[in-house]
């Protein structure tokens, strides 16, 4: 009867703080990421307006930017604190992202704009050769 009691009453274990997966370098496989990123999310009981946007826009650039044809890029979704780390890594480490002011008619070149607005922090590290990855870190807490 104890043990029944302390199996009741032991808490279960907290979530896993990290989400990683591969994804195709395709408008399919970005616009998976959001959507993957916004389930994740949701289990862990998170906001997932901000982090979305910014996954959004991350996975875009992979995709556009960073392609390679037949190479996947990789999400990684972290958690310490109240601060969610976001990466994508794709296989054009050459290719470092800039933020730059585009035209006023431009119909792209925002991306980077949004993300400097919608985090905290963001940045790029070089991998391995040939890999790169962008982060971008918010509050979620």
């Amino acid at each position: 009867m104890n043990q029944e009691i302390a199996e009741a009453t032991t808490p279960s274990p907290a979530p896993s703080p990290d989400f990683s997966l591969l994804l195709s370098s395709t408008r399919r496989g970005a616009r998976l990421a959001r959507l993957l990123t916004e389930a994740q999310l949701r289990r862990w009981g998170l906001p997932t307006e901000t982090a979305s946007h910014l996954v959004a826009e991350l996975a875009a650039n992979a995709v556009t930017h960073g392609r390679v044809p037949g190479r996947d890029f990789r999400l990684t979704l972290n958690l310490a604190g109240g601060t969610l780390r976001i990466e994508v890594t794709d296989t054009r480490g050459e290719r470092l992202p800039t933020r730059q002011r585009p035209a006023a008619d431009a119909e792209s070149g925002r991306g980077l704009l949004l993300v400097d607005a919608l985090a905290d922090r963001w940045g790029v590290r070089e991998d391995r050769f040939p890999c790169k990855t962008v982060w971008a870190e918010c509050s979620v807490g």
